[in-house]
């Protein structure tokens, strides 16, 4: 493995400021041996069982999904070929429109690195906005066909979520005039994630406990693990399996459905001695359309980012939908 791949504040020196102690007395399920998370077949997909599955869980595994395996290996081979260029040679190559930053999931509207008060992350990620890759000029090799692989990516992942939103549509018995405007496939993005090794004994947070602010997110996980769901007061680790998805509910989503369906806690646990790659393609409704539902104020997705922005530079957190409720 090449060291100077991992950005600084991943280097030895650095290592006792962000492997922090984790709270190991937290309800954990360990379920090496089964499966919780509810599976959905998208070839045969059971109206009912999807409903279940978004209303008791928000987050379900997608089987026979239609996306070549051989383009999920590519991806993750290649997305570990980009991550272990230097630190420095990706600083300078992974430009606008892409963005590129370490030690946070959280960025700004122009992909500025948003720090929470909980602390840093111990993951390095790029993002890919599908829409404008196109006219992305790749100064490398490398990053040119890894672009390539994205789009392709992007076009299957998009295809998933517009069938999967159809169907939740008609389980809420959504207007389906709205579906663009609830589910605007020009937002959707590729984010491509990097949790690096850590020292033998040591372990980290990936991802502090969050809930994504998209409709829904798509995740392709390496056979490493480390993805951990809140279900009934316990954390549960989500098995990788082969071939399949992760679907996660997001913020938009639990306003869209006036809560019947909740988006979900997760976070990220690194204790291995391996690094984790994960590609997650998220998508959102129209930025400027204004989301409608009984249970919050009406806003659109730009208002709900900025606010969290603005949450993160004033109280050090987000607070998410909580602060869109209306009083009851």
């Amino acid at each position: 493995m090449n060291m100077d791949s991992y950005p600084p504040l991943f280097s030895s020196n650095s290592n006792n400021t962000l492997t922090q102690n984790i709270d190991l007395d937290e309800p954990i399920e360990h379920t090496e041996d089964l499966d919780p998370i509810p599976v959905i077949d998208l070839q045969c997909l059971n109206l009912e069982k999807l409903d279940e599955a978004c209303k008791n869980w928000g987050v379900f595994r997608l089987i026979n999904h239609g996306v070549p395996s051989t383009l999920v290996s590519q991806i993750q081979d290649q997305a570990r070929k980009l991550f272990s260029l230097s630190f420095e040679y990706k600083q300078a190559i992974l430009n606008s429109p892409l963005s590129y930053v370490s030690g946070t999931v959280f960025l700004s509207s122009s992909g500025k690195a948003l720090t929470t008060s909980q602390g840093l992350n111990w993951v390095e990620v790029i993002n890919f906005p599908l829409t404008q890759l196109s006219q992305f000029q790749a100064q490398d090799s490398m990053l040119d066909s890894f672009r390539l692989v994205v789009e392709e990516y992007g076009r299957h992942l998009a295809r998933l979520a517009s069938t999967i939103f159809q169907v939740i549509e008609k389980n809420l018995n959504l207007d389906p005039s709205q579906s663009k405007s609830h589910l605007a496939e020009s937002t959707g993005f590729v984010r491509v994630h990097r949790y690096p090794q850590i020292a033998k004994g040591n372990q980290a947070w990936g991802a502090r406990v969050h809930t994504d602010s998209s409709v829904l997110s798509i995740l392709s996980q390496d056979q490493i693990g480390g993805l951990e769901v809140f279900k009934e007061n316990k954390w549960l680790p989500v098995k990788p399996v082969a071939n399949t998805f992760i679907v996660n509910l997001g913020d938009m989503m639990q306003v869209i459905s006036n809560d019947e369906y909740k988006s979900v806690k997760h976070r990220v646990r690194v204790c291995k001695q391996e690094d984790r790659i994960s590609i997650n393609y998220f998508v959102f409704p129209d930025f400027d359309s204004v989301i409608e539902s009984s249970k919050y104020k009406p806003f659109t997705y730009k208002e709900f980012r900025a606010q969290g922005q603005k949450d993160i530079e004033t109280l050090g957190f987000i607070v998410g939908l909580e602060g869109f409720k209306l009083d009851k």
